[in-house]
């Protein structure tokens, strides 16, 4: 199965939050197997923009740290899956994490609306 990964990155690894990422990693998976990893330096951040700007890669899952449920459900409209709660690394380490099942996800640190406050988003 070929898939298309998306992740936000800060320092070449994974950022707290996919919203306030340097960049964001998009990674070609074919039969498996990661074939190419490209960064690419996202527009500047507006609520409800980069689910739409990240389908434009054909990218069909987004790994991240924290997200907004709102976030979340834009993702799902474009058809990409969205894994929250990610650790801190790498791309590559985490698509090989993630390819083999185990990748492991935490609690979602950034469960807020755009309203209410970032205390635990960490960023």
């Amino acid at each position: 199965m070929n898939r298309k990964i998306a992740i936000p990155l800060e320092n070449g690894v994974l950022c707290a939050h996919f919203g306030h990422c340097q960049t964001f990693a998009i990674v070609n998976v074919e039969n498996n197997v990661i074939t190419e990893v490209k960064e690419v330096v996202p527009p500047e951040h507006v609520p409800g923009l980069y689910p739409k700007w990240v389908a434009e890669f054909g990218v069909t899952d987004v790994i991240a740290g924290g997200m907004g449920q709102q976030a979340i459900m834009l993702f799902n409209q474009q058809n990409i899956n969205a894994f929250v709660g990610a650790p801190i690394k790498t791309a590559k380490e985490l698509v090989t994490d993630f390819l083999a099942n185990k990748l492991s996800l935490s609690a979602n640190y950034c469960n807020h609306d755009e309203h209410s406050g970032h205390e635990n988003c960490q960023h």
